[in-house]
């Protein structure tokens, strides 16, 4: 599978792409105005200590306060036994790090369990637990990450907090001097952190993780990318002069691209972006999608649509779920969903095709670098799963509610908006001595009221002994409308 990653450069944001074998994948968008949060650590200030939930809300400078469990809190007691209010007073401070971006109403989720990244390695402070990434399945590479890790530690000064250390997925492969080289580099940057908390006033940040085009180096570029094509020079030598210092085998597979076409329009990631912002997601089967963004989960429906096949119903319906699982593992990707995401493939009666159909789902989600569990398929046939969610959507970062419908997806019609425009002459007539009434609203209602429901005008008036005169509003929507008294 060849592998490319796609930098798009401009003034006011920075968009990646990862392509696979020509089709888009993944797509990451950073705005200057509205960087993400998550991995930036601040000295926070508590601002209220909630023991019913265990919780507190930490101010870290920003808009709305940040929300911090006791589970996300350094201490020796034991799970059950924790009490918030032994470990946080109102007013105090103390350093939390983003978990979470904020998301609509809600605050940053935050954690006193501090942790930075390089290149092939996660440190934990106050921790001593030493992980290896589950997608490095070799046993022997496992044990021999192990060994160099350790052999790492023993050459370096050891801090005088605990250190615990994970070593990522990029690290398959590494030799022992590229992680020697890591921990230094973690080592100074913890020395830097507490330095820097030491001067900083709360609430404020003490350290921000790196911009978008330089975590991709960190975070993206895994063995199997070719290369990684950036369309800003300056930005290109800015990654350059990082890979060398920080990844040298990277280094080689970057790329200014300094062609005229723009850089996602050639290999058709804005297509792609615009497919991913339309609720239906046709398959080439004939079948098709219906994803349904709400605020407690996500929801994808399966539908057969213009699929009818060549042999049984059943083998119809496998067909089509086999492609959809496929469909929706790149699907979730592209969209960046997150959270409980449930999913209603077509009825399918026999076990060893609902099992095939679960299978290709797993593999089609093995690819993906964010966290994804399986919670079995319920009652009622559906599939639910969640996936880490991190930062906004691709929908909530580009979009924003519809001012018609506020959000709801769908329009009041002609016919609902036509009776209120004569209920509320009927109320108005009854408030009002004027011998006319003029209504304004959208054309399509206008319409409506001379057409269809003249009969019901003519009766309106005869009844309130008025006048109703009709005005077209171009700029009003399809629910818009006002009665004026004239």
């Amino acid at each position: 599978m060849s592998r490319e990653i796609l930098i798009n450069v401009t003034p006011a944001e920075t968009r990646v792409a990862l392509v696979e074998n020509g089709v888009p994948q993944e797509i990451e968008i950073e705005r200057n105005e509205q960087r993400g949060l998550v991995g930036n650590i601040y000295k926070g200030r508590v601002v209220r200590v909630l023991p019913g939930m265990q919780a507190a809300f930490i101010d870290i400078g920003m808009e709305r306060a940040g929300f911090l469990h006791v589970d996300d809190l350094i201490t020796a007691e034991p799970v059950g036994s924790r009490d918030i209010r032994r470990e946080l007073r109102e007013g105090g401070e103390l350093l939390v790090q983003v978990l979470k971006d904020p998301i609509a109403a809600k605050g940053a989720r935050l954690t006193a369990k501090l942790s930075v990244s390089s290149r092939y390695l996660v440190s934990m402070i106050d921790s001593d637990h030493i992980g290896i990434s589950q997608r490095i399945e070799d046993e022997a590479e496992r044990e021999r990450l192990r060994t160099l890790l350790a052999a790492g530690l023993a050459t370096i000064e050891q801090p005088q907090r605990p250190q615990g250390f994970i070593l990522r997925t990029a690290a398959e492969g590494a030799s022992g001097d590229d992680i020697r080289a890591d921990l230094l580099f973690l080592d100074r940057l913890w020395s830097h952190l507490q330095e820097a908390a030491k001067h900083h006033q709360a609430p404020g940040c003490v350290h921000g993780d790196l911009p978008l085009y330089k975590r991709v180096l960190r975070d993206m570029a895994g063995p199997m990318v070719e290369r990684i094509l950036v369309d800003s020079r300056e930005v290109f030598e800015s990654l350059r002069e990082f890979a060398v210092k920080f990844s040298p085998e990277i280094a080689e597979l970057l790329e200014h691209y300094p062609g005229e076409r723009p850089l996602f329009y050639l290999h058709g990631v804005e297509d792609e972006i615009a497919r991913a912002l339309q609720r239906r997601v046709d398959l080439k089967s004939g079948g098709y999608l219906v994803v349904d963004q709400t605020e407690a989960m996500t929801t994808i429906d399966v539908n057969t649509g213009g699929y009818v096949g060549h042999r049984t119903l059943a083998e119809t319906v496998f067909k089509t779920n086999l492609e959809a699982a496929a469909a929706i593992a790149r699907q979730l990707r592209m969209r960046n969903l997150g959270g409980i995401i449930i999913i209603d493939f077509i009825d399918m009666h026999d076990s060893e095709h609902q099992r095939q159909v679960l299978r290709a789902l797993e593999k089609g989600l093995e690819r993906d670098r964010v966290k994804t569990t399986f919670s079995g398929v319920t009652e009622l046939g559906l599939v639910q799963l969640t996936r880490k969610r991190t930062n906004l959507s691709l929908q909530h970062l580009l979009c924003e509610p519809c001012p018609t419908c506020a959000g709801r997806g769908a329009v009041k019609s002609a016919q609902t908006v036509s009776y209120e425009v004569l209920r509320e002459v009927l109320r108005s007539a009854r408030a009002y001595e004027s011998k006319t009434f003029r209504v304004l609203a959208a054309q399509v209602v206008i319409d409506r009221l001379l057409d269809e429901d003249s009969a019901q005008v003519s009766d309106l008036e005869l009844f309130i002994d008025r006048t109703i005169e009709f005005r077209v509003e171009n700029i009003y929507s399809q629910e818009q409308f006002d009665i004026i008294p004239v």
